[in-house]
């Protein structure tokens, strides 16, 4: 999860300095710990992430891609393959909304 970040920072970074070990470490170590800090001064942190995990994860890893295959494959999907990607796309849509609803609840009793 940190790869892209620290690769886009690496490429910022003049060549002589970015293909050194030293770098792949320090960077990586400076993101490790800016996240645990950030973990420790945000209040709620573990259920805001459990929020945006919720919501999102659900929709990025179920959802999309269901409706982008009947995009993609259009009038030439067969009605099992539409049947069976409009009920995956609408179990992702349940278990996001009350993952969301479970997160948010949550929140609302810690504050």
């Amino acid at each position: 999860m940190m790869n892209p970040l620290a690769r886009s920072l690496e490429e910022l970074l003049p060549d002589s300095i970015s293909r050194t070990n030293w770098c792949f470490l320090l960077l990586r170590t400076a993101l490790v710990i800016s996240t645990v800090c950030a973990a420790f001064l945000i209040p709620f942190f573990g259920l805001v992430m459990a929020l945006i995990g919720s919501l999102l994860s659900v929709l990025v890893a179920m959802v999309l891609p269901a409706f982008c295959f009947l995009k993609i494959v259009g009038k030439r999907a067969t009605n099992k393959q539409v049947i069976l990607s409009v009920v995956i796309a609408a179990f992702g849509i349940v278990c996001a909304s009350l993952g969301t609803y479970s997160s948010l609840l949550k929140i609302v009793k810690r504050s």
